[in-house]
């Protein structure tokens, strides 16, 4: 029986597959002969591709903010149709200082970045280790590495997200389970149409939480470098591997700043390694 990489025709399972780059990867999966199933907030998102791919692509309604929604949901997909390839795509972004942000803003990004990619992780462990395998895709960004300001939300659903996903790959190494982060660099995928604005408080006036707000609303998303499509492609190609990397980084300024940042916590530790091994009792 081949191995997950080598399967003539996997099901892959995408959340966010509507739009930006989860379109982009349902695409390029039903290119390559596999099958997908999508989940989308609107029905009917993706219908052109249905009259284009027929039964080889199906979409499901679902509201990831739904966590109850989403347990059932994907074990009801399991059941029915065995997953080779999962893909955790969904997200967005609240831009604003932590205190500008509502409980109902940082909550919608945790239940849909972190916790929903939780929910559907475990959910697919047991099946794919009695199938003799999988693979699971969970796409971060170098914003799961590198924080900003007026992302603290966001960070904290990357940065959890890493680190559940690190701790999970080691607990399945032995099934032939695969779990990748894929940590993606500025991407020309509509970026601006998911960014929600929080309620400006004036004493962020002319910080650093202003400066950011503000390069981020007049942004060029054109002069991104990322291509969606080679990501996509990128992705696709890590899960015909027999020995998939945990973290796949795309673009040059992913790269150079997940670079620049863990250079300077390495720094940072070795400064304080006196301190650091100073505590322990004497002997």
């Amino acid at each position: 029986m081949p191995g997950i990489a080598d399967k003539a025709v996997r099901h892959w399972l995408v959340t966010g597959g509507s739009g930006g780059l989860g379109r982009r990867l349902v695409e390029h999966v039903l290119r390559q002969g596999d099958r997908v199933t999508a989940t989308v907030r609107r029905a009917g998102a993706l219908s052109d591709l249905i009259e284009e791919y027929g039964g080889r692509l199906s979409e499901e309604v679902l509201d990831l903010t739904r966590l109850d929604d989403v347990d059932a949901v994907i074990h009801r997909l399991i059941d029915a149709d065995p997953v080779d390839v999962a893909v955790n795509n969904a997200g967005f972004a609240v831009v604003g200082a932590a205190e500008e942000m509502s409980v109902e803003q940082i909550r919608g990004q945790l239940d849909v970045m972190l916790m929903a990619p939780l929910l559907i992780t475990r959910a697919l462990l047991a099946p794919m280790r009695e199938q003799g395998g999988g693979r699971i895709i969970q796409i971060s960004s170098m914003g799961g590495q590198v924080a900003i300001p007026t992302h603290s939300s966001y960070h904290a659903a990357k940065w959890g997200l890493e680190g559940f996903t690190e701790s999970v790959s080691q607990e399945v190494s032995g099934f032939d389970i695969h779990l990748t982060l894929v940590e993606p660099g500025g991407t020309r995928t509509g970026f601006k149409d998911n960014l929600t604005f929080a309620s400006e408080l004036g004493v962020y006036r002319g910080t650093a939480v202003d400066q950011v707000r503000r390069q981020l609303r007049d942004a060029d998303a054109n002069a991104l470098s990322g291509d969606p499509d080679k990501i996509a492609a990128a992705v696709f190609q890590t899960t015909r591997q027999t020995d998939p990397p945990l973290r796949l980084t795309l673009g040059g300024d992913s790269y150079d700043a997940v670079h620049t940042a863990l250079t300077g916590r390495l720094a940072a530790l070795e400064d304080q390694r006196a301190v650091a091994e100073s505590i322990g009792f004497d002997r």
